[in-house]
């Protein structure tokens, strides 16, 4: 609906130039009436505009929602054969792109969250196959304290021939946080996606080290040794 509201504006805002270039010539009936049928078409579509809006939730938030973000040391899943870090070793590997959430609650009921997380999934040169299952999980915590609940989804995926590289939304459908009292915000709660990593895929992302999603696939040119 925004995008419909913006071409309705711009296109009122583009007919008053003409209007106004038509008021220094012609005779003044001829203006009145150019006038009076502008005002008639801008009355009709306004409310034709109206009559096709999807009618607004009125529910309101009682406060802000909680913050959403990925957990740093889970945010990439790379799959190393033998763990020899190497491009030519990568298997299989992802990383988190995206998240977009939002939430409502309102008086004391509790605080809905839904999710989308854009996923980036590649396919390296030890994958075995164009398939993979990917591992990740959704947590909600008591912000920088703890662990409220934890829940893990699988994200099947088959690469197209020819590709070693896809995206893929996956949507959570709601997540419903408990609130102790009607004063509760969101501001008290986190929530966090990681990929299911081994103790040795999170030491990589914690140090900062990286390939690309697709890494190894392609053949890389000049000295083999300097190759990652």
């Amino acid at each position: 609906m925004r995008r419909l509201l913006l071409l309705a504006v711009a296109a009122l805002w583009c007919a008053t130039p003409f209007v106004a270039a038509a008021q220094g010539r012609g005779d003044p009936e001829e203006q009145q009436r150019r006038e009076d049928a502008d005002a008639a078409k801008k009355k009709k579509t306004k409310e034709e505009f109206s009559d096709n809006q999807a009618p607004l939730q009125q529910l309101r938030n009682a406060g802000p929602c909680p913050f959403v973000k990925t957990l740093y040391d889970a945010s990439r899943y790379v799959e190393f054969k033998d763990n020899r870090e190497a491009s030519a070793n990568v298997a299989y590997s992802g990383e988190v792109q995206g998240i977009s959430a939002g939430c409502q609650y309102k008086d004391n009921q509790p605080i809905h969250v839904q999710m989308e997380i854009l996923f980036e999934l590649g396919k390296g040169p030890q994958a075995q196959g164009s398939s993979k299952t990917y591992h990740y999980w959704v947590a909600v915590t008591d912000r920088n304290r703890e662990v409220i609940a934890k829940q893990r989804f699988d994200l099947p995926v088959s690469f197209p021939a020819g590709k070693d590289r896809i995206y893929i939304t996956d949507k959570i459908g709601t997540i419903t946080i408990p609130r102790a009292t009607q004063v509760t915000s969101g501001a008290n709660f986190e929530v966090l996606v990681g990929f299911d990593v081994t103790p040795e895929m999170a030491a990589f992302n914690r140090d900062g080290k990286r390939f690309r999603v697709n890494a190894g696939a392609a053949v890389a040119t000049g000295d083999n040794s300097k190759r990652q």
